[in-house]
């Protein structure tokens, strides 16, 4: 009776092991067997968010200094896209030699007239490349874009926020170049380099430096910049 009982309790949790060790290779069985919705049309797909707008900012970088920017972006198709963006950075003279006061620890430039803060409203478009070669978490593009710029002119003779107040804008037009990437797959949100060169004319000149009695005109506050785009998308 003694041997019954031990047989008994030892088949039973046998029993319910085996059962549930044949559910469990059954399931993965099944799962295994199951192939992609799109082949056997089995299984509605689940449909993937356009993320056709996004807006974010952009960090400039330059031999002039830095700068802030802001953009709109809507994706058209996916390798087309149209941008506005709006930065305002500065633009030195490259004749410019920056020299350092020890007596009072400040460093200044010798005959600079004027400062000059750089702020066009862009309109553009962006092109991606090789959408159909590389992974989707590396997506290289080329973009250009154009529009009014405002060239803010303040007085270096000034402390700078003081100087600031005694400014006044002129206006050109201009435009820029570029070539960069944006990067990861979560297309919800957006990181991205882009290299861009900048054309800002200003045929007449604008004072900007003073050799004596001789002024010196800048007539090109554009250049090369590194932007750093961040944002998110919807």
């Amino acid at each position: 009776m003694i041997k019954t009982i031990h047989i008994k309790h030892f088949i039973l949790p046998f029993c319910l092991l085996l059962m549930l060790h044949q559910s469990t290779f059954t399931q993965d069985k099944n799962d295994s067997n199951i192939v992609s919705p799109l082949l056997t049309g089995n299984e509605v797909e689940q449909p993937t968010l356009p993320f056709n707008n996004s807006w974010g900012s952009d960090i400039l970088v330059s031999t002039n200094g830095f700068g802030l920017g802001f953009f709109y972006r809507h994706e058209y198709t996916p390798e087309l896209a149209g941008f506005v963006d709006f930065s305002i950075s500065e633009s030195k003279d490259e004749r410019e030699v920056e020299r350092y006061d020890y007596w009072t620890g400040q460093s200044y430039v010798l005959g600079k007239e004027n400062r000059f803060l750089v702020m066009p409203l862009f309109v553009g478009v962006q092109k991606r490349l090789f959408r159909e070669d590389i992974l989707d978490n590396f997506r290289p593009y080329i973009n250009a874009a154009a529009g009014p710029t405002i060239v803010y002119v303040f007085p270096y003779r000034d402390e700078y926020f003081t100087a600031l107040g005694k400014g006044q804008p002129r206006y050109t037009f201009g435009g820029y170049l570029g070539f960069g990437a944006f990067f990861g797959s979560e297309r919800s949100t957006l990181f991205g380099l882009n290299v861009r060169y900048y054309f800002v004319p200003y045929s007449s000149g604008i004072e900007s430096m003073k050799k004596g009695t001789a002024v010196e005109y800048k007539n090109e506050f554009g250049g090369l910049f590194i932007s750093l785009s961040v944002g998110s998308a919807w």
